[in-house]
């Protein structure tokens, strides 16, 4: 139960400077007012993940073949515009082409910092 939490909170971190990263660039369109503010979106935003990570894989893999990732990629712009919907000082200047463009680099971003985090053994 301690580990699962701490991955947690590990995750919403990375999130957060994920979305952190994210504001500074422009043409994405991503406004964020304060590092708690990232905090907080990274952390609806984990916790929606989390959701999604119960379902078996079988499911996440089926569904991910029959719709060519469409799924899953839907319910990541349905969340980060949500988290941003949730969260006072975090907009989309763009409104949904700012939640597209937002939630695919968080994928990408969030990745390459899970994988610096993993090269030192600090995420699994």
């Amino acid at each position: 139960m301690a580990d699962a939490l701490i991955y947690f909170l590990i995750s919403v971190l990375v999130l957060a400077v994920s979305l952190l990263i994210i504001a500074k660039i422009p043409p994405i369109g991503v406004d964020i007012d304060s590092p708690v503010k990232a905090l907080l979106g990274g952390a609806i935003i984990g916790a929606f993940n989390g959701i999604w990570g119960f379902f078996p894989d079988v499911i996440r893999t089926i569904t991910w073949l029959f719709t060519l990732g469409i799924v899953p990629l839907l319910g990541s712009i349905i969340v980060f515009g949500f988290a941003a919907w949730m969260v006072e000082g975090f907009r989309l200047r763009w409104g949904i082409w700012s939640a597209i463009m937002g939630s695919l680099a968080l994928a990408i971003v969030s990745s390459l910092l899970k994988m610096i985090l993993g090269a030192f053994g600090l995420v699994v």
